[in-house]
C-alpha cells in the first residue's frame, strides 16, 4: 500500500524540477523569483497538506471500525475547515505576494517577479483544500494505486505539459506558466470526485449483497 504513494510523491516532485528547469530558461531574474516563490509555497501548503495526514489517520481509524459514514462526514468537516484557512492563505498571496517574497529577497525585480508566481499559487490553495483532502481519503481507505494514477495524470498529463507548451509562448508570464498548477489540481480533483461516486456505488451494492467495507 505505502509503494504507490512513495513513488507518486517521487514522480510529482520530478514534475515541478522540470518545471523548475522550464523557467530557469526565461532568465535569471525569472528563476530567482520562482525560487523565492516556491519557499514560500511550502509554508503556504503546510496546512493543506497537515489536514492530508490527519485525514489518512482518521479515516483509517474509522474504517478499520467499520464506520465508513463517519469517515465520509469526516472528508466533508476537512474540505470545509481546510478551504476556510486556504481562503486566507489565497488572499495573501495573491494581493499580498510581494509583502512575503519581500522576506526572502530585497530585489524588486526578483519580488515582482515572486509575486507574479505566486498569484497562480494562491488559486491553487482554494484547490488543494479539496484535493489534499481527498487523497487522505482515499489513502486511509487503501485506495493508494488510485492516488498513484491520479497524481501522475496531474503531473505528466496537466502541470508538465501545460507548463511547457504556455512557456513557449510569446505572451507567457510567470503566472500563466504557474497557473498550471491550479490546472492539474482541477483535474484531479475531477478524478477524485469521479472515484468518490464510484466507491460509494461499490459500497451500496456491497450492502445489498449483505457485505461491508468501501474500497476493498
Amino acid at each position: 500500500m505505502g509503494i504507490p504513494i512513495a513513488l507518486q510523491d517521487l514522480l510529482v516532485n520530478i514534475s515541478f524540477l522540470a518545471i523548475t528547469a522550464i523557467v530557469n530558461s526565461l532568465g535569471l531574474v525569472a528563476s530567482a523569483g520562482v525560487g523565492v516563490a516556491e519557499k514560500l509555497c511550502g509554508f503556504v501548503m503546510l496546512v493543506p497538506s497537515a489536514y492530508m495526514q490527519a485525514m489518512s489517520a482518521f479515516v483509517a481509524q474509522n474504517m478499520g471500525a467499520g464506520k465508513p459514514e463517519r469517515a465520509r462526514k469526516a472528508l466533508l468537516c476537512g474540505i470545509a475547515s481546510s478551504l476556510a484557512a486556504g481562503i486566507v492563505m489565497g488572499y495573501l498571496t495573491f494581493f499580498h505576494g510581494d509583502l512575503l517574497a519581500g522576506l526572502f529577497a530585497r530585489d524588486d525585480a526578483v519580488v515582482a517577479a515572486a509575486a507574479e508566481y505566486l498569484k497562480a499559487y494562491a488559486i491553487d490553495c482554494l484547490l488543494t483544500s479539496f484535493l489534499f483532502s481527498f487523497i487522505g481519503y482515499f489513502n486511509g481507505t487503501g485506495n493508494t494505486m488510485f492516488v498513484m494514477a491520479q497524481g501522475i495524470v496531474g503531473a505528466f498529463g496537466v502541470r508538465l505539459p501545460v507548463s511547457w507548451i504556455v512557456s513557449r509562448q510569446a505572451w507567457a508570464s510567470l503566472f500563466h506558466i504557474g497557473m498550471a498548477t491550479p490546472a492539474s489540481s482541477l483535474v484531479q480533483i475531477t478524478l477524485c470526485g469521479i472515484y468518490f461516486a464510484y466507491m460509494l456505488h461499490v459500497e451500496k451494492k456491497k450492502r445489498v449483497n449483505g457485505q461491508w467495507g468501501i474500497g476493498e
